[in-house]
């Protein structure tokens, strides 16, 4: 069912990541050497994506009274280092498909994607410099701060899940998973924008760590039910590979749940199978964990949880925004709580 608040959702992305595509193209105009990185650089940001990142910062921004012109280079830095890690991520999962396509490393191979994610990350600093002309170099240099720590913050989750898969970690708990992806994904999906368009709304005006409940609650809903999508969804929706995290030995909170309530020896042989490197897994593994997991009810055993989470970012929510007049973009702020769920 499409409710009122995942069409506002959908409309706000589209407009706003519209803004943010078109001031994201200048900075990938080709400069020389194009065919060895300016005509690669390109390629994740024109495959599409939601441009959610983007649309809450500039969203943030406006609730606050800002216009759309003193957000736009924060979420283009944003859209660039998003991408760069993508590309990054993918060589570290050997990840085969994004946004319906090859991955960049199965195209051009692992050298060259590093070096295009390198180049985006690069490109990212450009946009966060022009921010001086725009906010001012005391702001300016505060939305640098903010765009460090959530860097560092990424980094440290990615590291994370990286030494789960290399140690075949299968004595984790629910703690552990949220702790990982409140590094890994709620910082730059959904507190960093909140914190940098609070930011520039305010011009420095506002505690910034109020944002940080709702936006690990929202950012935590968020993958939990991407994690579920990439076993539920429909393929041609998806744009990424469907089951692809347990061809990559992702301890997502459905496995982190099997490991907890299956039979010894089917925990053994668990054990086994993500200790593999992922050339070595079969058809016949990945079927046999799924199997596993919908016997043990891990599938609707985290669909709850995404609910719960998304719950408590509405409550959240009304902490995060107190006072702010009503809008249309804050309006889209609390929706995404419910978008979040909703999304396929």
């Amino acid at each position: 069912m499409v409710t009122a608040a995942s069409t506002l959702v959908r409309g706000v992305l589209e407009e706003y990541g519209a803004l943010a595509r078109t001031a994201l193209r200048a900075y990938l105009r080709p400069p020389e050497p194009r065919n060895e990185i300016y005509d690669l650089v390109s390629d994740y940001p024109q495959r599409g994506g939601r441009s959610l990142r983007a649309s809450m910062c500039i969203a943030s921004a406006r609730a606050f009274g800002a216009p759309v012109e003193d957000a736009v280079n924060s979420a283009v830095a944003l859209e660039l280092m998003h991408n760069a890690f993508l590309i990054h991520d993918d060589v570290e999962d050997e990840s085969e498909e994004r946004r319906g396509r090859p991955t960049m490393h199965k195209i051009h191979g692992v050298p060259i994607a590093i070096n295009v994610g390198d180049a985006l990350t690069v490109l990212s600093l450009r946009p966060l410099i022009q921010n001086r002309a725009r906010l001012g170099p005391r702001i300016a240099m505060r939305v640098l701060e903010e765009t460090e720590r959530m860097a560092r913050e990424t980094v440290e989750g990615q590291a994370i899940e990286l030494s789960w898969r290399h140690d075949n970690a299968v004595d984790l708990g629910e703690a552990d998973y949220l702790r990982m992806i409140l590094k890994k994904t709620c910082w730059y999906t959904t507190i960093y924008p909140c914190r940098v368009g609070a930011l520039i709304g305010t011009r420095d005006g506002v505690e910034l760590d109020r944002y940080l409940r709702f936006g690990f609650f929202l950012g935590a809903a968020f993958q939990i039910q991407d994690d579920l999508l990439n076993l539920l969804g429909d393929e041609t929706l998806y744009g990424k590979e469907l089951n692809g995290d347990i061809w990559e030995g992702k301890r997502t909170i459905m496995l982190i749940r099997l490991f907890g309530v299956c039979e010894p020896e089917e925990r053994l042989e668990l054990r086994r199978i993500f200790g593999l490197e992922r050339g070595q897994r079969t058809r016949e593994n990945v079927r046999w964990v799924r199997e596993l997991m919908e016997h043990y009810g891990c599938t609707e055993y985290t669909r709850d949880l995404a609910h719960g989470l998304a719950g408590a970012a509405m409550h959240e929510f009304g902490l995060a925004f107190p006072g702010v007049p009503d809008s249309r973009d804050k309006r889209f702020l609390e929706a995404l709580a419910t978008w979040v769920i909703e999304r396929a």
